[in-house]
């Protein structure tokens, strides 16, 4: 990859700390997304705040194998937002700086819930941390549309003008990415124009 993009800013996906620590110090790679929010590897928060690098800290209810089974909230917004906060506080208590919010649209939550936390998305700024928002072609779209995820393009985009509009959306994870930058590109020049 390196060679290819040199700018190019290169993420891992693990909840394993051991594979973030490899990632980073022999592949240089530059952030470490972790869907568990270390909740599945002790080690993963005292080892990203050693090496330094962005950690995406994403809510998710349960495991990946028990979190679509009925996932139940009292107050979803409450119980994200204490999670966040509680989560920060450990990370910023080992020293880890940089960190990204990512909901977790689709990771232990019902298609009601993500859309209860899209419309309340901005209640998480008040933590001034970067957001990202990953809807890209999840089910809370063609569920909901009764197509396919590969049918789910346009409600995709739709989703991501949406958390730009709200200022919600720092980072954007997508699959169809000439689509998103043109999306951003329209809602930018939206702003110009205000």
């Amino acid at each position: 990859m390196r060679k290819i993009a040199p700018e190019a800013v290169v993420s891992v996906d693990t909840f394993r700390a051991d594979v973030a620590k490899m990632c980073v110090e022999e592949y240089g790679v530059q952030i470490v997304n972790d869907i568990s929010g270390g909740a599945l590897d002790k080690e993963m928060f005292p080892t990203v705040a050693r090496l330094g690098v962005p950690y995406v800290l994403m809510h998710m209810k349960g495991t990946p194998q028990t979190m679509q089974q009925a996932p139940h909230y009292d107050d979803l917004l409450k119980e994200v937002l204490l999670y966040f906060a509680e989560k920060i506080q450990q990370l910023r208590d080992l020293g880890q700086k940089d960190i990204i919010l990512d909901p977790g649209f689709g990771f232990g939550k019902t298609m009601e819930h993500n859309y209860e936390l899209l419309s309340h998305l901005e209640a998480l700024k008040i933590f001034e941390l970067p957001i990202l928002v990953g809807v890209s072609r999840k089910s809370m779209i063609y569920k909901l549309l009764g197509t396919t995820a590969q049918e789910a393009l346009n409600g995709t985009t739709v989703l991501n003008t949406i958390c730009l509009m709200k200022g919600c959306a720092n980072i954007l994870r997508v699959h169809d990415v000439k689509e998103c930058v043109e999306a951003v590109k329209i809602y930018q020049q939206t702003l110009r124009n205000i």
